[in-house]
């Protein structure tokens, strides 16, 4: 039994991961907490292969261990920003991203550490016609609770009612 048979009705069924909120929907002050993800050498690897970012620090053990600051090979700060705010992505079809701001590499992580992010809603102005502008502080942290990243994202959100926003 197949519950799914009829393809022209799959348009109906909501899409995983997407949602729809609007600019008024925003709570200023909501947090959400990710999921936690370790991050293994494979994927350090493959992430420093696919943006050609081959440094010592973060693609070569032995000079990590001799004579990096460390001791220990880095995973790319750039890896750890992707991943960490890929953990928290509403993937909101209404929001379009503007940009990023105070985006800081506090702390090194490394091959085999634990990341997880938490999302704050911090403010939102109206700015254009149809769209809205929203700020939310991405902190990144690893393994029990030491910050490594933050930055703010802003992004510009469809209104539900363009009316109300006379712009």
């Amino acid at each position: 039994m197949n519950p799914n048979n009829d393809a022209t009705k799959h348009k109906d069924i909501p899409v995983w991961n997407a949602e729809d909120w609007f600019y008024e929907d925003i709570v200023i002050g909501k947090r959400i907490r990710s999921i936690r993800r370790t991050i293994s050498e494979g994927e350090s690897m493959q992430f420093n292969t696919l943006v050609l970012d081959m440094h010592p620090y973060v693609a070569d053990d032995i000079f990590a261990r001799e004579r990096g600051i460390f001791g220990k090979r880095l995973v790319a700060g750039a890896f750890v920003f992707s991943a960490g705010l890929g953990l928290v992505a509403t993937n909101c079809v209404n929001a379009f991203s503007y940009g990023y701001d105070k985006l800081r590499f506090i702390k090194p992580v490394f091959i085999n550490d634990t990341i997880y992010t938490i999302k704050t809603d911090l403010d939102k102005q109206p700015k254009y016609k149809d769209m809205g502008l929203y700020r939310a502080s991405y902190e990144i942290f690893k393994n029990e609770g030491e910050l490594v990243l933050y930055c703010e994202h802003i992004q510009t959100v469809k209104y539900r009612d363009p009316e109300q926003f006379k712009i």
